[in-house]
């Protein structure tokens, strides 16, 4: 991870403003969901992609009542015996 050089102060609600530059180069728009992780030590801010709920693949990922699934999930399921 190559440190960006800029510092920002956490203000009273713990919000921080990603500056502008850094938000361009990362393709990060107002409104866009934004995934925290914690990693030993570090907080690390991500542009959240979802994934999916099997196999946590993020290629080809389509909604499907409220969760996520790749579309090998779906293929694989779509193999799956029908009971009945």
């Amino acid at each position: 991870m190559k440190p960006a050089g800029v510092v920002r102060k956490v203000d009273q609600l713990g919000r921080i403003v990603l500056p502008k530059s850094l938000r361009k180069r990362y393709q990060m728009n107002e409104g866009d969901p934004v995934e925290i992780l914690v990693q030993g030590d570090h907080i690390i801010l991500e542009r959240y992609r979802p994934k999916c709920i099997f196999c946590g693949s993020m290629e080809e990922v389509n909604e499907f009542k409220e969760r996520y699934i790749c579309a090998q999930c779906l293929e694989e399921m779509t193999q799956l015996p029908q009971h009945g």
